[in-house]
């Protein structure tokens, strides 16, 4: 399939991209480029390829989810530089 400079005008009005006059012949070339490139992609042979979202093989890492018993309110305020009503106070940042 090759695309013309009227393609990539077409392409760029549905897109909204205004493309320099200038450019014009370089963004036909690269379509084409990236078109000839899926052509030789499609003759690929992929018979018996099993379809997989990644090239490696992975596998969850994740942990178990336990339930670990946390500090106290008296612990996490201990260090707090200001405490008011049983909690941290702050500096107030909207007037």
């Amino acid at each position: 399939m090759k695309v013309t400079t009227k393609d990539v005008e077409y392409i760029a009005q549905l897109s909204r991209l205004t493309i320099p006059e200038g450019e014009m012949e370089k963004f036909t070339e690269q379509f084409n480029q990236i078109l000839n490139y899926a052509d030789i992609l499609q003759k690929l042979d992929t018979a018996g390829v099993e379809p997989t979202p990644y090239v490696l093989p992975i596998s969850n890492t994740f942990r178990e989810d336990v339930a670990l018993p946390g500090v106290t309110q008296e612990e996490a305020l201990k260090n707090a530089p200001a405490v008011h009503n049983g909690g941290f106070k702050v500096p107030r940042v909207i007037e």
